[in-house]
């Protein structure tokens, strides 16, 4: 609960500002823990001796920063996770600043090799046979969601074992980027477009991005790199950081190129050079603060 006894002093200069920061402090440091709610807007407004429509504006404030969710005839929830509010703020800057799609995988790479380099030398033994059966597990072929599903618990783990909280924030929130806009490029998927290209381009892959084994263009991409994945889970089970971060940057560099070889991939760059407009729909339809209402497609 909120601990009213303990008002932090307020000025008449800003008034809001300062509330806003007072709760985001709290906020932030555990004392008031993600799903909690605040006192009502009466209560609030007497602690801080100020009055209700300087509450709403503080309200609205913490409310736009994801720290705090309203809904209507209910106490304020706070909704502070580490995860979604990371993934806002590399949202809000690729977005920003119209980042190419090789710019933002380009750092994952470089990312996931610092993670394996300290995984080389942090992780547990339990912990690197638990990634080799992961490993192991992205070679069965499946659905997108399902490949998604292995490919991201294979990449969260690597991060989680650089015992590096926010290397592994990062990690984990530039992997959902990836898988996420790789099936929707490749025109397959829950997060993928429909390929209505025809084939004949030369990539050996038809106009809905399948190979010729039938595997579509996630699965393609997916296999493509799919020994590379055993072969980074057995250079980290050595405790050879140089062999598994040469891998690693190996790995990414062959998905970027992959990537963008799709058909769909070079149909949008035709009016969408770098694919920005592409990265920036998908963070739209699945970025969001915690606790929102999906975006309707």
């Amino acid at each position: 609960m909120f601990p009213l006894q303990d008002p932090a002093p307020v000025t008449r200069q800003r008034v809001a500002d300062q509330i806003v920061e007072d709760l985001r402090t709290r906020i932030l440091d555990g004392s008031l823990p993600d799903g909690s709610k605040l006192p009502a807007e009466r209560e609030l407004a007497a602690h801080y001796d100020v009055s209700a429509p300087t509450v709403r504006e503080a309200i609205r404030v913490l409310t736009a920063m994801g720290l705090i969710r309203m809904r209507n005839g209910a106490r304020a929830t706070v909704t502070a996770q580490g995860g979604s509010l990371l993934a806002l703020s590399i949202s809000s800057v690729v977005q920003f600043e119209k980042m190419q799609v090789r710019d933002v995988l380009g750092l994952l790479g470089a990312l996931n090799a610092y993670a394996a380099e300290l995984a080389a030398q942090h992780a547990t033994d339990a912990e690197l046979a638990e990634f080799k059966a992961t490993a192991a597990r992205t070679l069965q072929t499946g659905d997108t969601p399902r490949m998604i599903a292995d490919l991201k618990a294979f990449f969260d783990q690597l991060a989680d074992m650089s015992h590096n909280p926010l290397l592994t924030a990062l990690c984990r929130c530039i992997t959902e980027i990836q898988l996420g806009l790789t099936a929707k490029v490749a025109g397959s998927g829950r997060d993928g477009l429909s390929g209505n290209g025809s084939g004949g381009d030369g990539s050996g892959q038809d106009g809905a991005g399948r190979d010729g084994s039938g595997r579509d263009g996630f699965g393609a991409v997916a296999a493509s790199v799919a020994e590379t994945r055993v072969e980074i889970a057995d250079a980290l089970a050595d405790r050879d950081a140089i062999r598994a971060v040469s891998l690693v940057r190996e790995y990414h560099r062959r998905v970027v190129d992959r990537v963008q070889s799709l058909p769909r991939a070079k149909e949008l760059a035709e009016s969408d050079p770098g694919l920005r407009q592409a990265l920036a729909g998908w963070l739209n339809e699945n970025v969001r603060l915690a606790g929102a209402e999906p975006r309707q497609r």
